[in-house]
């Protein structure tokens, strides 16, 4: 096995522990001393731990569907539709890898949102197996 197989590997592993909500598996990709920040919100959390107690309170029902894995060497790109309390939301989530272990992360998450009528003409709709596709 190939370190970027490796690595994939582990990244699947991470998102499908976090679907199933097995807190060790998931947070077992991060170094000890870890960041995680959110920019949007401004939140920085440094550390293992408290990136796992800040999801630990998650008051919602959450589910994970991994669209895409992309990636090599120590930096990785996940991007999911995360479903909270049954409303979806996209998310990406930038992977820095140092010695096998995520050092850094920073999520983004965007809402869905209407196309605009004016762009009717130029778009064509995502093909819903996008959703499920890991390229």
């Amino acid at each position: 096995m190939t370190r970027d197989s490796e690595t994939r590997a582990r990244i699947e592993e991470h998102w499908k522990a976090s679907e199933l909500g097995d807190i060790d598996t998931e947070h077992a990709i991060y170094a000890a001393d870890a960041i995680l920040d959110y920019p949007q919100s401004g939140e920085r959390f440094r550390g293992r731990s408290k990136i796992q107690a800040q999801r630990g309170g998650h008051p919602a029902e959450r589910h994970f569907t991994i669209a895409r894995i992309s990636g090599s060497g120590d930096l990785w790109v996940s991007e999911c539709v995360i479903t909270y309390d049954g409303a979806t939301t996209h998310s990406v989530s930038i992977m820095e890898f140092t010695d096998g272990l995520v050092t850094h992360e920073t999520q983004y998450f965007a809402d869905p949102f209407q196309a605009a009528p004016s762009r009717a003409a130029l778009a064509e709709p995502i093909p819903a197996s996008v959703a499920t596709d890991k390229r």
